[in-house]
Order: C-alpha cells, then sequence, then structure tokens
C-alpha cells in the first residue's frame, strides 16, 4: 500500500468531563472527506492515544471506522507500553476493519537497538497479519532515536505486513534514504506539518499530520502548487501554514489545535491531563494572532 496525499491526524473528542464524546466523529469525518484528505490517522499523539484506556481506543476506532464507511481510510495507532497491549489493539484494529496500523516504540522501557526495536514491532505487526504496519518514528517524543534506516534493513526479513514508517522526525537526510531504500520498496509518510514542501522537494508523495485536521485545504494547496512546478507559489502557501505553527508552541500544541478548531466552528472538547485546556486569555491571544496573520482568509482563498 502506497498513500499519496494528506492524512489527517485527528484529536480526541471529549465531553466536558473527559469522557470519550464519540458522537462528534462523524461530523468530523464528513468535514476532512469533503475536504480531500485520503484518510485519518487515530489514537495517535494528537488523538491523545496514550491518555485513553485500550478500551476507549477500541470504542473510537470503532466509531471512525463506522463513520468513515470506506471514503477514507483509517489509520490506527496501537502503540503502548505494554506490547502485549499493543497486540491486543492490533487484533481489534483489524477486526474491526481499519485499513492500517501503526506503533511508536515503547516509551517507558525503551528498545536499546535496532534489532530490539525490530524484535518489539514484528510482534505488534504480526497481531494483525492483514493489515499494512507502519513503524511510527516519533524520537522527540519517544526518546529512542534508532535509525530508521537500519530498522528498515532489518524488519525487512522479520515483519511481513511492513508498509513503511510514519516519519515524525525533521531529519530529512535520513527521510530521503528511507524513501529509496530497496528502490522505493516502502511507503514513507512525512509527519512535520512545517516542513511539508522541503518533504516533497526530496521525494514525500504522502503526509500524516495534526494541522491537516483543520486547514487541510492549506497543505493541499501546497501539493497542487507543487505538482504544477510553481514553487514560489508553494513556498508563500507553506509560509502561511508556518505562520500559524507558530503559535503552536506558545502553550502546549494539542490544546493549542483543538482551541483553533473551537474558533473555526469545531468544538472537540477539552483534554485530559497532563494536558489542560487553553484558558480563556490564553484562547484570545491565539484567536487575535490568527486575526493578525490573515489565517481564516488564507484558509478561504485556497478552499474549493
Amino acid at each position: 500500500m502506497k498513500i499519496q496525499g494528506l492524512i489527517a491526524a485527528t484529536f480526541s473528542t471529549f465531553n466536558d468531563d473527559g469522557s470519550l464524546n464519540l458522537s462528534l466523529v462523524p461530523s468530523l469525518i464528513n468535514n476532512l472527506v469533503e475536504q480531500g484528505v485520503k484518510g485519518v490517522f487515530i489514537c495517535g499523539t494528537n488523538g491523545e492515544g496514550p491518555n485513553l484506556t485500550s478500551e476507549e481506543r477500541m470504542a473510537t476506532v470503532e466509531a471512525f471506522v463506522k463513520a468513515a464507511n470506506k471514503r477514507c481510510l483509517v489509520l490506527v495507532h496501537v502503540g503502548h507500553s505494554s506490547i502485549a497491549e499493543s497486540r491486543r489493539l492490533a487484533a481489534h484494529a483489524e477486526k474491526a476493519g481499519a485499513d492500517a496500523i501503526s506503533a511508536v516504540s515503547a516509551f517507558y522501557f525503551k528498545p536499546a537497538s535496532a534489532a530490539n526495536m525490530v524484535d518489539c514491532m514484528a510482534q505488534i505487526a504480526a497481531a494483525a497479519p492483514s493489515l499494512p504496519f507502519y513503524y511510527y518514528h516519533i524520537p522527540a517524543i519517544t526518546g529512542v532515536a534508532v535509525n530508521p534506516l537500519d530498522f528498515l534493513e532489518l524488519a525487512e526479513n522479520r515483519i511481513p505486513n511492513l508498509a513503511g514508517i510514519k516519519y515524525t522526525a525533521a531529519t530529512l537526510h535520513e527521510y530521503q534514504a528511507c524513501l529509496h531504500y530497496g528502490n522505493g520498496k516502502y511507503d514513507i509518510l512525512f509527519g512535520y506539518d512545517e516542513l511539508l514542501l522541503p518533504a516533497l522537494a526530496v521525494g514525500a508523495k504522502g503526509a500524516i499530520g495534526s494541522t491537516y485536521t483543520f486547514a487541510a485545504p492549506l497543505y493541499l494547496k501546497i501539493l497542487e502548487l507543487f505538482e504544477k512546478g510553481d514553487i514560489a507559489g508553494a513556498r508563500e502557501m507553506q509560509y502561511q501554514a508556518v505562520k500559524m505553527i507558530q503559535c503552536l508552541g506558545w502553550y502546549s500544541p494539542i490544546p493549542t489545535q483543538k482551541a483553533i478548531m473551537k474558533l473555526l466552528g469545531t468544538d472537540l472538547g477539552p483534554c485530559r491531563l497532563p494536558l489542560t485546556t487553553l484558558d480563556v486569555l490564553q484562547q484570545e491571544k491565539i484567536a487575535r494572532y490568527l486575526d493578525e496573520i490573515g489565517f481564516a482568509a488564507v484558509l478561504q482563498s485556497v478552499t474549493n
């Protein structure tokens, strides 16, 4: 399986009391399908997967698969600090009708080498043998900086359903090397929204990102302009994305993005501790900044 286009790494959907609110999933999926994304990546970093119980993650998978109804891909993150629990989540995703699974490294007791990582991922992938499996490389979060090229070389003969890597790192030289491994055998999905254009320049065809959940038209425009050879136009659109992304670091990025979605008309509810929802003053600061950079107008200008 090779994915081209954008996969939106969706956010959690909670009630005010912190319980799951899966009634929001159908409208979220409908909006993303209408905007032109190729799929969703659920229960990952942005979906607060580690903040959910396994039962909540399973319920989330079932809700998204039902709402998508084959209109877009549903990629399920099944990573967990327990490999046994990851295997349970993987098997459930397969049974529920997901299109692919992905897993981060264990992040408490960490794999010590690429070979050790392959041992772990092979067990997880084997629990859902019919589904494409993507190793989720995100060293800034897991603290595990295994060379992804070494991972591919060792995993090639160990993980029959290995589809590729969800590559969430800024090391574009290593990303490009992974793209070329085995004459382009694997699907290496890029995961840094602020570097989408540079990733396209070195060969990216598919990308997974959090801001695609609320700004997909902007990034689709970058793809369109790049394919047309309008690099100056693509560069300007990428800069518009970068300006928006700059405010995500003022507070915690995930609550900030949920605040932006609320400003744009989609309230997905609060976050769970240790993440904290932005207070009123913080939300107002974000709103003022987005107004100053004309973010809503930019989105409107690129929406078909």
